[in-house]
């Protein structure tokens, strides 16, 4: 089993920052991780994925530009996401998820087979 804990959000003002991170922990399994979102009243979207080995990454074109994913295994292995010109749009729950290499397009939650319990991220004035 991998266990993925996220931590990072809160409520910010419209251009504002936040970091989100995701503590990975168990068995290998994180060839890929991803961060997705549900929106309210919306179903949950691909924000970002980076590959484990040769940290390849890729942005939902809504973030791209503003959000950057990355992750450190300096002692334990941790991925974030740095959110940078946050808008009310980017306002909703932040999941992380952690999958193997597949033919899956790592854009589609079912190539992920392990999720974090999210964290909240509310922008607004």
């Amino acid at each position: 089993q991998v266990q993925l804990v996220e931590s990072g959000g809160g409520v910010v003002q419209p251009g504002g920052s936040l970091r989100l991170s995701c503590a990975v922990s168990g068995r290998s399994f994180r060839h890929v991780m991803g961060w997705f979102r549900r929106a309210p009243d919306k179903e949950r979207e691909f924000v970002a994925h980076i590959r484990y080995n040769n940290e390849t990454t890729s942005y939902a074109d809504s973030v791209k530009g503003r959000f950057t994913i990355s992750r450190n295994d300096a002692g334990s292995t941790t991925v974030y996401l740095q959110m940078n010109r946050l808008e009310p749009e980017d306002t909703g729950v932040y999941y992380c998820a952690s999958g193997p290499i597949s033919t899956i397009s790592v854009r589609s939650a079912r190539a992920y087979s392990f999720w974090g319990q999210g964290t909240q991220v509310t922008v607004s004035s």
